[in-house]
């Protein structure tokens, strides 16, 4: 390791963001392994792909976070690291997913195996390889570093060959681990092994009634009542998939694995049948749901949260990974108010980054270095998410140009769309956030006599101000107005500015959003609210 990684190192080894304490257990795992005199040729981190439906939100927190502690390791060790997205396309298609098009070519084909699955979009020569593509080019789409495995693929070549021998001569132990699992009418038919029939092609649910340690096949009942013989290897098998699990980590020798809360109870079984098939357990780490707005655990199939799509149209990719990276085992609401925030959070911890007086010990906890593998973008943001959004409502802007035109005058250093891509997008997605969630839920009312009276007095002490620019000196205004009005608490009179003003209850810091609309145009904002220009 050269000098400059030494000192990253240094300093990571003491890091407390959650990816240095994931590095840090594997990091020990590769110490061990090495004082037992077993040779480490690199680090495997595994993430899992059920193809049967559309990449989604929830695939990318689970390739961005097992990114996020690669990159922690790296920091920190010299040790080659590799990231497999592992796609399950061997499993048969027990049901037929909404959203697909060609519903009774696809019912015709329910259990075969997503590979030998016509591709109803016609693209690929499968089902299974239309939607490894997907998955793909949504990885590429983030720029994720990965390998990618096929389940197919990799059962055919032989690759667990050895694993699934060893699992079919340990098949009384890999029992003993399953049944105590299952329902009693479950257990009688229960079988590690689903055959893949070499009469109709699909993936059996089927009984076994008999295996054979030496020769390495199983005897199952076909779907006609007959029995039949296979070989467990070269793709005839796969295993359900909780076995697989523990076998794929053995064979492929798998260090690390992230999963959701569901597979929490199921994990045991992974590791006891990794270990069955002569693997060690990789070392795991459980992420919790997420829930919408009404505390209900998010369920595609209910449709009740937002889509992948659905952030990226109203906030940036870092807004979304930093969503991702903050407390990921507790569970988070999932809707669209929760994107303003995020997005002016990103914000935030940008300008922290690059602060001239934060360290770099400091950096490292900081979530964007993560994000940003380390190569955090010098982009800056003079004006919030939530300033715009009460900038678009004020000004009536429909467009990227007249909101330019204001952040132009606020803050001349932002230049133009060209110079600022970033804020720019910003200004975009702005605009589309107001127009969809914003606007439909304006409620303006009427002063009452209290507030009619502070709202005069405030109009006249911003006419005072001239073309003032200053935020603070803004806001040090309003406080004075509203403490001279007797408004206590001062939350009161700040609720009563946005409910007049901008029909919302609630927003950014109004001293701010004065500087960026303008003082006088805020002045003559007031005076048409209290003209009754906006509550009808």
């Amino acid at each position: 390791m050269n000098f400059a990684v030494n000192v990253l190192a240094g300093r990571a080894l003491g890091a407390k963001a959650w990816p240095f304490e994931e590095a840090r257990k594997l990091l020990a795992r590769i110490e061990a392994r090495q004082a037992g005199g077993k040779p480490v040729e690199g680090v495997l981190f595994e993430t899992g792909y059920g193809p049967s439906g559309l990449p989604h939100i929830g695939t990318f927190g689970e390739v961005a976070r097992t990114s996020w502690v690669r990159h922690a390791f790296e920091s920190m060790s010299d040790v080659p690291t590799h990231l497999i997205a592992f796609s399950d396309d061997m499993d048969g298609l027990r049901k037929v997913p909404d959203n697909l098009p060609q519903q009774e070519m696809l019912a015709a084909h329910l259990g075969m195996p997503l590979t030998a699955i016509p591709d109803p979009f016609g693209t690929h020569e499968s089902f299974g390889h239309h939607m490894n593509a997907r998955l793909r080019a949504f990885l590429d789409q983030f720029g994720f570093r990965y390998e990618f495995y096929s389940s197919t693929a990799t059962y055919k070549s032989g690759r667990f060959d050895a694993a699934l021998l060893r699992i079919l001569a340990n098949y009384d132990k890999v029992m003993a681990v399953m049944l105590p699992t299952l329902g009693e009418e479950r257990q009688q038919t229960y079988s590690p092994f689903l055959p893949v029939s070499p009469r109709s092609g699909k993936v059996l649910l089927a009984k076994v009634v008999s295996h054979d340690t030496e020769k390495g096949t199983i005897t199952y009942v076909e779907e006609d009542g007959s029995e039949e013989t296979v070989p467990v290897t070269g793709g005839h098998c796969k295993l359900q998939w909780k076995p697989d699990m523990g076998m794929r980590w053995a064979a492929l020798g798998v260090d690390y694995e992230m999963y959701g809360k569901d597979h929490l109870s199921q994990a045991p079984l992974y590791s006891a049948i990794c270990k069955i098939a002569g693997g060690a357990p990789p070392e795991q780490y459980m992420y919790e749901m997420f829930l919408d707005d009404q505390g209900q655990k998010i369920s595609k199939s209910k449709g009740n949260g937002i889509s992948l799509d659905d952030w990226l149209k109203y906030g940036s990719p870092e807004s979304l990974a930093l969503f991702m990276f903050q407390k990921p085992r507790a569970a988070k609401k999932l809707y669209f108010d929760v994107i303003p925030k995020a997005v002016d959070e990103y914000i935030a911890h940008l300008e922290s980054y690059h602060a001239a007086e934060t360290t770099d010990e400091q950096r490292l906890e900081n979530p964007v270095w993560h994000i940003h593998a380390g190569k955090v973008p010098l982009e800056r943001y003079p004006v919030s998410f939530a300033l715009l959004l009460n900038l678009v409502s004020a000004s009536n802007a429909s467009n990227r140009e007249v909101l330019w035109g204001f952040i132009r005058a606020y803050s001349p250093e932002a230049v133009s769309p060209q110079t600022n891509p970033g804020l720019d997008r910003l200004v975009g997605y702005a605009l589309r956030y107001y127009e969809d969630f914003v606007k439909p839920a304006k409620v303006f009312r009427a002063p009452d006599d209290k507030e009619r009276a502070a709202l005069e007095d405030l109009a006249a002490k911003l006419d005072a101000l001239g073309d003032a620019r200053d935020g603070k000196l803004v806001q040090d205004v309003v406080y004075e107005v509203g403490k001279a009005h007797g408004f206590e608490p001062l939350r009161a009179w700040f609720a009563a500015l946005y409910e007049v003003l901008l029909g919302q209850t609630q927003g950014p810091r109004f001293g701010s959003f004065a500087a960026l609309f303008g003082v006088p145009a805020t002045a003559a904002m007031i005076r048409g609210a209290l003209a009754g220009d906006f509550a009808k």
